[in-house]
């Protein structure tokens, strides 16, 4: 199920399945809504986030990848006049690349200790060493970043916290967390400053966050969005506390994040099904004592029960699709790696619609059957895995895969 603030309940709107004609690898879309194979994967290894250049040309992050050579991670794609990658390019020495943006004529790129900038020109490849825009994060860890930026230039990354709980030698909480002074939030930069050092020259932005690498700012409402990975593994540490049913309800969460947003990492977690942020066991909670409500931020969207796994969030700024798409936001939802979460939800690619004051509407499935026909291909034997969105000067929706790495258009009405 999925629950807007409002939480009354509703059902997933299953619309991909009147998928009028059959798509390549069996992907499952809305009515009028078509797929095509932009690129199979070759040459793509470990693909993460994408971005568009100015002139069209597709940019992919991949993270570390296979098969890059001499150790770079970003690869320029050149698309034909049928929205086909005709050329495909690895460059410069960027390693590790996740979040992935082009801000007017810059590719900008995160490294786990650097955001790098390159210069774009009408050449598919930048020349020249890339500029240095933050420098100093962590190199250890879960040192992955995604980065947005606002209209006015000003850069967001977000940091990831610890995998586990913020405890000591005997499993209590450490308050206050440490991992929240340089970690577990979302820093904000100038954007167009070369030479910044993390994080002096940075302001935190928002903090206690798990984990989060979808980030994306809305220029319909004019805020910053981002959708975090809830915690997991609750009922294995503290089984007399919380049941594997309350488990599964600790949801993946949305927010519209402001100046000072806290979404409570690692002191509460979000229960969906009661609607309520709650103490951590590790900080004295017993699964019933709800949190500060005036420390901390209602999420926008719950996503529950089971984690969905939120690998990039896409607003829609195109004018290509119908109008109940324009403004509101794609989540590829990766879906969880662990057994126990095979049948759960996921491995497809969300859509949330959104209005101008920011309210939300029940979340959609938009493109499913990314897995497989069958529940038994979820998990481990996912056939793919959507990774990464992108928005193209076409106003089609490009989607990539962890998986085979291969990347889909998908348009509507051609």
């Amino acid at each position: 199920m999925f629950r807007t603030l409002g939480f009354a309940a509703i059902a997933v709107t299953l619309t991909a399945a009147c998928a009028m004609a059959a798509e390549p690898d069996g992907l499952i879309l809305p009515p009028g809504f078509h797929a095509s194979i932009v690129a199979d994967g070759k040459g793509l290894d470990g693909g993460r986030h994408m971005a568009f250049g100015p002139n069209g040309d597709l940019y992919v992050s991949t993270g570390g990848g296979a098969g890059n050579k001499g150790g770079t991670d970003t690869v320029a794609l050149h698309l034909d006049a049928h929205h086909k990658a005709d050329k495909i390019e690895h460059f410069g020495t960027v390693c590790c690349a996740t979040g992935i943006r082009v801000y007017k004529d810059g590719l900008y790129v995160a490294s786990p200790t650097t955001i790098y900038r390159y210069k774009l020109t009408s050449a598919l490849v930048p020349t020249g060493a890339p500029d240095v825009i933050v420098s100093g994060m962590a190199s250890t860890g879960d040192v992955t970043h995604e980065i947005a930026f606002d209209p006015k230039g000003n850069l967001y990354i977000s940091f990831n916290g610890t995998p586990g709980p913020c405890v000591n030698a005997a499993n209590v909480g450490i308050r206050p967390c440490p991992t929240l002074a340089t970690r577990a939030g979302i820093w904000k930069f100038d954007g167009t400053k070369t030479g910044q050092k993390f994080p002096d020259d940075g302001e935190q932005y928002a903090t206690g966050i798990r984990s989060m690498e979808a980030m994306d700012w809305s220029v319909q409402t004019g805020a910053l969005y981002g959708v975090t990975m809830g915690r997991d593994g609750t009922n294995r540490a503290y089984p007399k506390l919380v049941s594997a049913a309350d488990d599964d309800n600790i949801g993946d969460e949305m927010h519209r994040i402001t100046k000072g947003t806290n979404i409570g990492w690692p002191y509460t977690y979000y229960d969906g099904a009661r609607h309520m942020r709650l103490t951590g066991p590790e900080y004295g909670g017993d699964n019933k004592t709800p949190a500060d409500a005036s420390v901390y931020d209602t999420p926008t969207m719950v996503f529950y029960p089971k984690r969905i796994v939120p690998m990039d969030l896409t607003f829609y700024n195109g004018t290509k699709f119908p109008a109940k798409y324009r403004g509101g936001a794609f989540i590829p939802a990766r879906g969880s790696n662990g057994p126990q979460l095979a049948s759960g939800p996921g491995y497809n690619v969300l859509f949330v619609p959104m209005d101008r004051n920011g309210d939300v509407k029940p979340a959609e499935i938009f493109a499913d059957g990314f897995a497989g026909p069958a529940p038994e291909d979820r998990s481990a034997k996912a056939a793919h895995r959507p990774s990464g969105t992108a928005v193209g000067p076409d106003g089609a929706l490009y989607v990539g895969d962890s998986v085979t790495h291969c990347i889909w258009r998908i348009s509507y009405g051609n």
